[in-house]
């Protein structure tokens, strides 16, 4: 009985080997390879005009020449809207994209409120410590922030003013009150301007339905208006050029796009290469090769005296040969 139990087990132990040399284990699936990975980028812009165009651009075809088919953009225009801004940060978050670019502060604040964890790039923002109160900033956002900045500098703007006007006395600004990064940029002037003897009177419009109002009466008040990078102003150079031009009263303007609509000179930076230098930010994050938290904000190098002919001769002005032409 014994003998019978120890023949049953020994052939029992051999079938089973059998059974196992038969059939091996499938092998473990393996994850996705990391090149595999489509990056989802959501872009959220706060206006449709030139300058922001540009930049979005600029960061699509860089990002884009960086990852290739890998990356895909979903692209959303808040129609100057702030409320709107929020929401579409929020459906950001909610479909986990891989990074957001938020063009122009409010879309950055919007964003910076909707989520601390997806990586953030601004750009278009003027001054990254006022737009996200960050006292004693010191160019370095920290967390998931990072980006660029379109600041052209505002000493050399108001030295522009004195250098076409060296006789002005009256200098009237411009700018919408809800946009934190105009305020800056007009304390900024006023203040050296007024170092130079200018008299300066601010006027602040809440949107777009009392931009010609607010800018008939400051150029009633004023030889020379100042408009600083403003998104409002931006979308409004019709009517604003629409005022001034028929007063006779120059603007000199913060950035090229104002001023290519109602401006006669700016300090102008390139939209489309910031743009770029995002786009390059973005690709270094989103494959591992930078952190965010570490990146500082990037400014553009080489700002350009430029001046927009057809206003120039309409009023008479004459600028310098070093200036160049809005083309």
């Amino acid at each position: 009985m014994k003998k019978a139990l120890v023949i049953l087990l020994a052939l029992a132990m051999v079938l089973s080997l059998a059974a196992c040399g038969s059939a091996p284990a499938a092998p473990a699936e393996e994850p996705a390879a990391a090149e595999d990975k489509v990056y989802t980028v959501g872009i959220c812009q706060l206006v449709k005009h030139v300058a922001l165009d540009a930049a979005t651009q600029g960061f699509k075809d860089a990002l884009t020449e960086a990852l290739g088919d890998k990356v895909e953009f979903v692209e959303q225009i808040a129609a100057n809207d702030i409320p709107t801004c929020a929401t579409i940060a929020n459906g950001f978050v909610s479909d986990k994209v891989d990074l957001i670019l938020a063009n122009a502060t409010p879309a950055l604040q919007a964003a910076v409120a909707a989520t601390d964890s997806i990586p953030i790039l601004g750009t278009s923002v003027t001054e990254y410590g006022v737009a996200l109160h960050i006292d004693g900033f010191n160019g370095t956002v920290g967390g998931n922030v990072s980006g660029t900045s379109d600041l052209a500098p505002l000493d050399q703007q108001a030295a522009m003013i004195l250098e076409l006007f060296p006789d002005v006395k009256k200098v009237g600004i411009v700018y919408c009150s809800a946009e934190a990064n105009s305020v800056y940029q007009s304390d900024v002037v006023k203040g050296e301007l007024q170092k130079a003897g200018v008299t300066v009177t601010v006027y602040t419009f809440a949107d777009s339905n009392d931009v010609a109002a607010v800018t008939a009466t400051a150029c009633d008040e004023n030889d020379v208006l100042y408009i600083p990078t403003d998104n409002t102003a931006a979308s409004c150079t019709e009517a604003i050029n629409n005022v001034a031009e028929p007063a006779g009263v120059p603007i000199i303007a913060g950035e090229e796009g104002i001023c290519a609509g109602c401006g006669v000179a700016t300090l102008s930076i390139n939209y489309y290469d910031l743009g770029v230098t995002t786009g390059k930010m973005a690709a270094k994050i989103l494959t591992g090769e930078s952190n965010i938290s570490e990146m500082p904000i990037e400014y553009f190098p080489d700002p350009v005296k430029k001046y927009n002919p057809a206003i120039c001769e309409a009023l008479g002005i004459t600028v310098p040969e070093d200036y160049v032409a809005i083309g």
